[in-house]
């Protein structure tokens, strides 16, 4: 099994974009010397608490700040872009960084319906994200001299594409076209247990993958204390319930009491959202991502934890390599 890392470069309160994009440099050199496979960021738009909008240009600055780690995207919300654009940025980084880069691709909109339409995008009621995805893959194959439009650089990569998503919808497509599929179950875990079933019941192996692969997401806040690794946790459901309240923001200073700034009722609503996630000491940590594992068989586990202090953030996510080294040789 393998371990890896979702950073959506976060902005903290009383800091800016730029101390955002440092942290999540720091944090994939950390990742790399850690032992965690990749590093993926997400694509979200006119959130001030996330600085991972221009997905492809963060991707080839981690990548060009590290070595051996796999940096991709968790992941590029298609429907925004062209095909053909995708594949050529994606080429490129492929071609600066052989064998380090992934594709995970969805089809929600990372904003709301101004940031789509800002975007360029249809906003008509069909749907062509199927075929945009095979419409990408193939510009990643083998050279066609004769195609009417080829991608430079693109063709010939073979770019890992993954088909990401929060409904059974990615299980099913990921499984129609025979690709590794990740579950974004560290926010919307409603579905999870039904999607992991039709992936890998109706998997069909293809020319990119012979059996199904299915990577499971997850929230840690790990620290040397359980109390702290609570109180690390608020910022997360702070943010998460603010964002439901048509409020987002920068990435909030922990609190206290989590109760008293959000009430019992969007706590409720938060903490179901959040449930799949590992939190406290290095044993609990490592009893929760057992249990999940025991459960979910995943091929891979990818972990994320929105925490303000960098450093905090960064003995987190150390704390759950230590772990996931001893469940890895456990295993």
């Amino acid at each position: 099994m393998k371990f890896s890392i979702l950073d959506l470069a976060p902005v903290p309160e009383g800091a800016e974009t730029a101390t955002a994009i440092a942290n999540s440099v720091d944090l994939a050199q950390h990742a790399e010397n850690w032992g965690y496979h990749r590093y993926w960021l997400a694509e979200h738009h006119a959130m001030p608490g996330i600085a991972s909008a221009a997905t492809s240009v963060l991707i080839g600055h981690i990548a060009g700040a590290t070595r051996r780690i796999r940096v991709g995207a968790g992941g590029i919300m298609l429907p925004n872009h062209a095909p053909l654009t995708i594949a050529e940025q994606f080429g490129t980084l492929a071609t600066i960084y052989p064998d380090r880069i992934d594709l995970g691709l969805g089809r929600a909109p990372g904003g709301d319906m101004a940031v789509a339409r800002a975007l360029r995008r249809s906003l008509d009621s069909g749907d062509g994200f199927p075929a945009d995805v095979q419409e990408l893959i193939g510009y990643f194959g083998a050279p066609r001299p004769d195609a009417a439009v080829r991608a430079h650089p693109g063709e010939g990569t073979n770019v890992p594409v993954w088909i990401l998503g929060s409904s059974l919808y990615g299980a099913q497509l990921a499984a129609h076209f025979g690709l590794p599929y990740a579950f974004a179950s560290h926010f919307a875990p409603a579905a999870l247990d039904q999607a992991v079933e039709v992936y890998r019941r109706d998997f069909k192996p293809s020319p990119h993958l012979d059996r199904p692969r299915f990577m499971l997401a997850a929230n840690v806040f790990a620290a040397d204390s359980h109390a702290e690794a609570m109180r690390l946790r608020t910022t997360m459901q702070l943010a998460f319930a603010r964002l439901r309240m048509g409020r987002p923001g920068k990435l909030p200073r922990p609190v206290d009491d989590i109760d008293a700034e959000i009430g019992p009722a969007y706590r409720a609503g938060v903490d179901e959202a959040l449930r799949i996630s590992a939190v406290g000491t290095a044993a609990q940590v490592q009893r929760d991502l057992a249990a999940l594992i025991a459960r979910h068989a995943p091929d891979e586990l990818i972990l994320t934890g929105q925490i303000h202090d960098h450093a905090a953030r960064l003995r987190s996510f150390e704390i759950a390599a230590e772990v996931c080294a001893d469940l890895r040789a456990a295993a």
